[in-house]
């Protein structure tokens, strides 16, 4: 179901709005199903019904919502966090950003003997249900949806303190634009919390090496390693190495 919803979010999405027929067709599915799906959507704000159909209520440049994107590529998420866990040593004082993929990191990093700050709801939640880790919960705002952590008190909470490492996710990654995100107040809270670490690892799909969002972050040299799979193109690849950061390929199982 939840491929079928993000099909129809995409396809809505890229026509602006498109009939309950059309869609039907689209993903051979019933048009009482359509019209659910719809109905869901419409729900998380993707998208505004009419009668026979729907418009899309997401600008080109606006982050997919959390629900959407949860479920996909759920095991090579799983992969990269693995990867990612297995760079942090016990003892370590670590910031997990929110996003799907670095959900699956705090995962990972359940039951360690680690400090850990969360920068989502998502993510907390992520590693709650035990002694370990300890957890240091941020101020701030939560944004619909993503529940990520922002605003001043965020930002003044990490400036706080002093982390080992910080683990990032990322809207896009190149060299020549460097780190981006979709929203303004969660970049800024990305760049706190890469200032208050010795070391910055990002972690994110191959196919996030192809783009770039609204809200710059930081240049490709601020991040000491990128963790990322081997659906990433080669020549990005090697230009952010040229850049000056590491580059670890998590390959598909």
């Amino acid at each position: 179901m939840m491929n079928r919803l993000r099909q129809i979010a995409d396809a809505v999405r890229a026509a602006g709005e498109m009939s309950v027929a059309d869609l039907a067709e689209l993903t051979a599915a019933s048009e009482m199903t359509v019209r659910r799906d719809l109905e869901a959507l419409a729900g998380q704000g993707v998208l505004e019904r009419y009668r026979g159909g729907a418009r899309s209520l997401l600008l080109r440049g606006e982050e997919t919502p959390f629900a959407l994107r949860v479920e996909e590529g759920v095991e090579r998420k799983r992969r990269l966090a693995a990867e990612v866990a297995g760079l942090i040593s016990d003892g370590e004082a670590v910031v997990v950003d929110g996003g799907t993929t670095c959900r699956e990191v705090a995962r990972a990093l359940h039951g360690r003997r680690l400090t850990v700050m969360p920068l989502s709801l998502h993510t907390a939640n992520a590693l709650t249900g035990g002694a370990r880790p300890t957890l240091l919960l941020p101020g701030g705002e939560a944004r619909p949806g993503e529940l990520g952590m922002v605003g001043p008190l965020a930002e003044a909470s990490l400036a706080a303190l002093r982390f080992d490492t910080a683990v990032v996710g990322c809207c896009g990654l190149t060299a020549a634009d460097g780190l981006t995100a979709y929203d303004l107040p969660e970049a800024s809270v990305k760049r706190a919390a890469m200032r208050a670490s010795r070391r910055v690892i990002a972690v994110t799909e191959g196919a996030k090496l192809t783009r770039t969002a609204l809200a710059h972050v930081a240049d490709a040299d601020a991040l000491d390693l990128v963790v990322t799979d081997d659906t990433a193109p080669a020549a990005e690849r090697a230009a952010l190495e040229a850049a000056g950061t590491t580059v670890r390929i998590v390959p598909d199982a």
